[in-house]
């Protein structure tokens, strides 16, 4: 989701893309021709089955749990944001804070703690002992009293997690233009941390031009409260294809792999992160027809593919009906094939939503499923969605689960889905936390791989 400073730009911008994408075209340099077609003609297994409070969901998935949001994050503007998971733990963003639940029985999730500290998006990740969360809006200061009276700090927030039920403060780290999303490579003793953030604003104190870059902060895992920014490598050997933002949105890092794939607001960018603090660009891609934003990415197991999600109105808009193009707000899938990127189709999900239904592709993670290339995926109020892209040039959907229509004028739906040890977990943006469960012949094998933590921006294979 875009941060509210960039908002207004993202929406003119997403209005004329969609006023130009109605009429259709021709496929984009590269594109395959079969692409578009192959993801007409897939469909959701079996019929809906309602499951009650205006839930629909196919007839492999089922809801096992929900955890509806409470004070202090109950408000209009309290939105839920995004997930991590450690040991039996669940950890939740929220523009007011996060939560972390007790996750020991999935059935049956258990609220072990809400922290008041507001700041959008406040984006979570989690290291050993250590919980990050991104600010992407100003404020007065780092710590969580700030307020936005005299907005001069955005950056990271590091917080001690030890003791689950007390969560302490430790640090923070201001970066230009904040955080909208980050991205953790481990190395030893050292975190370093992947920043991403839109900008410039040339009016603002803390987002000044030029802002094609990225920036590293590093955090020593014995002293975290000297974290410090070690680099803004500028990742773009062109400029970036977008009139009106720069930087980048998400960066997902397979450090086994020596790879990085950065989704930046006019390109998809492939690195090799070998040496974490000096990445090395090993392919720029654009698409200025089919994406409005690369908001993020996910390789499959062994990196051979790369899935990139377009964002196209910010995640404010309904894009999931007939007059929008199947091959924008989607994902896009590619082969890596002698070091390269190379485009193989689109998925996006058929299940038309209303006019005031906010909905397009937002995040998501792998299903570990051996030898098969199988996600979860958010789509807001279009639900989560579980689809297969073995087939890289024919994905295909093999199951959701979905609500009814949110009251407008709120931005409603899955914020992101993601599957650990057996569940799909969805931080839903005014619901809360919803545990579901998937009972399918290919998915089924997933429930044999057990993790002990898990980042979706930083992957690990299984």
């Amino acid at each position: 989701m875009i941060s509210a400073k960039l908002r207004g730009a993202v929406s003119v911008a997403a209005m004329l893309l969609l006023t130009t994408a109605c009429a259709g075209g021709p496929p984009a340099s590269g594109e395959p021709a079969s692409s578009d077609t192959s993801q007409q003609e897939t469909s959701a297994p079996g019929d809906r089955s309602p499951a009650g409070d205006g839930v629909t969901t196919s007839d492999n998935v089922k809801q096992v749990a929900q955890v509806p949001r409470t004070a202090p994050f109950d408000g209009r503007d309290d939105i839920n944001t995004d997930l991590a998971f450690q040991g039996d733990y669940a950890f939740q963003g929220n523009f007011g804070g996060f939560a972390i639940y007790d996750i020991s029985d999935p059935k049956n999730p258990k609220t072990v703690t809400q922290v008041a500290c507001p700041g959008q998006q406040n984006d979570v990740s989690v290291y050993r002992d250590l919980l990050i969360l991104s600010v992407d809006e100003p404020v007065s200061g780092p710590e969580c009293d700030a307020d936005d009276d005299e907005p001069a700090w955005e950056g990271l927030r590091i917080f001690d997690v030890s003791d689950k039920a007390s969560p302490r403060y430790v640090g923070a780290v201001a970066t230009d233009c904040g955080s909208h999303t980050h991205t953790m490579v481990p190395a030893g003793e050292t975190l370093y941390v992947y920043v991403s953030s839109p900008g410039p604003e040339p009016e603002s104190r803390t987002c000044p031009p030029p802002h094609e870059l990225i920036q590293i902060v590093e955090i020593p895992m014995q002293a975290p409260q000297s974290a410090r920014v070690v680099a803004k490598p500028d990742i773009f050997p062109e400029r970036q294809h977008d009139e009106m933002l720069s930087g980048c949105h998400d960066i997902t890092a397979y450090p086994e792999k020596k790879l990085a794939a950065a989704a930046c607001f006019g390109d998809g960018v492939l690195l090799d992160i070998a040496d974490p603090v000096r990445p090395k660009v090993l392919q720029q891609l654009t698409d200025t027809q089919n994406f409005s934003i690369w908001h993020s990415a996910t390789f499959n197991n062994d990196a051979t593919k790369v899935v990139f999600s377009d964002e196209l109105g910010g995640g404010g808009q309904a894009t999931c009906d007939r007059n929008t193009p199947r091959t924008k707000g989607a994902n896009a899938v590619y082969d890596l094939v002698n070091g390269k990127l190379e485009l193989r189709g689109y998925f996006k999900i058929d299940r038309e939503q209303q006019q005031d239904e906010n909905c397009v592709a937002h995040n998501g993670s792998l299903i570990p499923v051996p030898g098969k290339d199988v996600m979860v995926q958010a789509w807001y109020q279009g639900g989560v969605s579980v689809w297969d892209f073995t087939d890289s040039s024919a994905p295909k959907e093999i199951g959701f689960f979905e609500r009814g229509p949110h009251e407008p004028p709120t931005i409603a739906g899955s914020w992101s889905a993601y599957y650990y040890n057996g569940y799909i977990y969805s931080s839903d943006i005014m619901e809360g936390l919803d545990v579901l469960e998937i009972d399918d012949p290919l998915t089924n094998p997933a429930k044999k791989v057990k993790m002990d933590d898990f980042n979706v921006q930083t992957q690990k294979s299984y």
